[in-house]
């Protein structure tokens, strides 16, 4: 596991913990991959509900709120890969 992933579980672990209905999966660009679900942040690459792909770039700013998701996605610095409408519930709850 890469460091940038470790830093992503550490601040995202509380924040998705008891939140987070079904699975997610953030794909950092170069780095690897993290699974969200009610049971908090891990390292992981399973199959997931739905999928975020960015750099971690986009990511961070995303988290800071310097970057609408939305904007991210629709400029094509965000991928996502399954259900848009909880790809939307993801992101709102890494922007809180």
């Amino acid at each position: 596991m890469s460091d940038v992933v470790a830093q992503y579980i550490a601040e995202l672990d509380a924040k998705v913990r008891g939140v987070i209905k079904g699975t997610a999966k953030l794909t950092i660009t170069d780095e690897g991959s993290l699974m969200l679900d009610e049971n908090g942040a891990r390292a992981g690459d399973e199959e997931a509900d739905v999928t975020l792909m960015a750099s971690d770039k986009v990511f961070k700013a995303i988290l800071s709120g310097d970057q609408n998701p939305v904007m991210a996605y629709m400029s094509g610095k965000l991928k996502v890969d399954g259900n848009a409408q909880r790809a939307l519930k993801v992101s709102s709850i890494l922007t809180d």
